[in-house]
């Protein structure tokens, strides 16, 4: 998987393969940021479609695939960062799409990355403020 912070409204999730060509600047969901047209295709024969795009940008950043065991209904959901939308996204992918998305951190800062720890906690990577969160879940009391 390979995420692309696009133009304005372009963010894409990408799956790549060997020798397929996904399009930029040819096609595209997104505008320049100044309001300049970057192509009027967002499909074209030959080339791939993103797996998901958001539209408007969220402003992509890091992504992971959850691999810990203590979110059971998490393993091997993908977990995406937003810079703009300052959150945390778990999409669910079956067959090569997107299948359900789910806010899972919101306003907590900008999110730059995201990883799986050994520990199997989610440690998130933000900035504004500069912080490193580890998520894991609550004790059961």
């Amino acid at each position: 998987m390979n995420t692309e912070h696009g133009p304005l409204g372009g963010d894409e999730l990408n799956l790549i393969r060997p020798g397929l060509n996904y399009g930029w600047p040819v096609i595209s969901y997104g505008i320049n940021y100044n309001g300049e047209i970057i192509t009027d295709f967002e499909r074209k024969e030959g080339m791939e479609q993103p797996i998901h795009y958001w539209k408007p940008s969220i402003a992509v950043c890091g992504l992971d695939f959850y691999s810990g065991d203590l979110f059971p209904k998490w393993k091997n959901k993908l977990m995406v960062g937003a810079l703009k939308f300052e959150e945390l996204q778990l999409l669910d992918i079956e067959k090569d799409r997107v299948m359900y998305q789910q806010t899972i951190l919101k306003n907590a800062g900008r999110v730059r990355d995201v990883s799986t720890g050994p520990d199997g906690a989610i440690y998130v990577v933000l900035n504004s403020p500069d912080v490193v969160l580890r998520l894991s879940p609550k004790p059961v009391m």
